[in-house]
């Protein structure tokens, strides 16, 4: 009977055990579902990622989809430049800054082949660059910014043109962190609809806000409130 009885208490112990590796398990897949990569991590995530910090300008390694210390580094000095917390793990911000928030193929909820995380990230800047902007100014500024992608004069993603280097002032000042309007929301989605108020521009400007002479030199083709939209 003894023996009988510590048979039965090992089975409860080891079915309690697996029990908790599959909640473990559930509970890590699921955070998972946000492509949490971090130093160790392998695959084709850890591939995307580093492809896009390479192109970015953060990453000098190979795109061998081993998340090693260079990757962790190139994902620390990202995290930096956004003003972001600097933990070196692809988590679902980091991703959504790298414009790859559905990278785990979830649905893409945008317009003409962008990502729901593209839609967040130029309603951001929208709501950022032209907050107090009439709705058409709005969208104006988006449509630069997708201007930009399909000009050879500039990064090719989103997320490259938005975070060039010295390219938006809104990313490093408190208007970042401010709630995105719902009227960016929906000047993201027209811009990405092909809307473009600005008349194909690729730079913008308030001249009670810039001294800078060669942006000032630029040829104007729109005013849409505050700003001058211009080649």
């Amino acid at each position: 009977m003894t023996n009988a009885l510590a048979l039965l208490m090992a089975l409860v112990i080891l079915a309690a055990a697996a029990g908790g590796a599959a909640v473990y398990a559930s509970l890590y897949e699921g955070e998972s579902v946000y492509a949490l990569s971090r130093l160790g991590s392998t695959g084709s995530e850890v591939k995307s990622i580093q492809t896009k910090l390479q192109s970015l300008g953060f990453y000098k390694g190979t795109v061998d989809g081993i998340y090693g210390t260079q990757t962790r580094n190139a994902v620390l000095a990202f995290q930096r430049s956004c003003g972001i917390t600097a933990d070196g793990i692809a988590g679902k911000q980091t991703l959504l800054y790298l414009g790859l928030g559905d990278s785990t193929g979830g649905s893409t909820g945008g317009a003409n082949g962008f990502s729901s995380a593209d839609v967040e990230l130029l309603a951001k800047v929208i709501s950022a660059e032209a907050r107090g902007e009439s709705y058409e100014g709005q969208v104006a500024v988006g449509a630069v910014i997708l201007n930009r992608i399909a000009s050879p004069s500039f990064p090719d993603t989103l997320s490259g043109v938005v975070y060039q280097r010295g390219a938006f002032s809104c990313v490093y000042d408190a208007n970042w962190y401010q709630p995105v309007a719902a009227s960016a929301k929906r000047a993201a989605q027209d811009a990405m609809n092909g809307w473009d108020p600005s008349g194909g521009a690729l730079y913008y400007y308030n001249p009670a806000k810039t001294s800078n002479a060669w942006m000032l030199s630029r040829t104007v083709i729109k005013v849409i409130g505050n700003h001058r939209f211009c080649i």
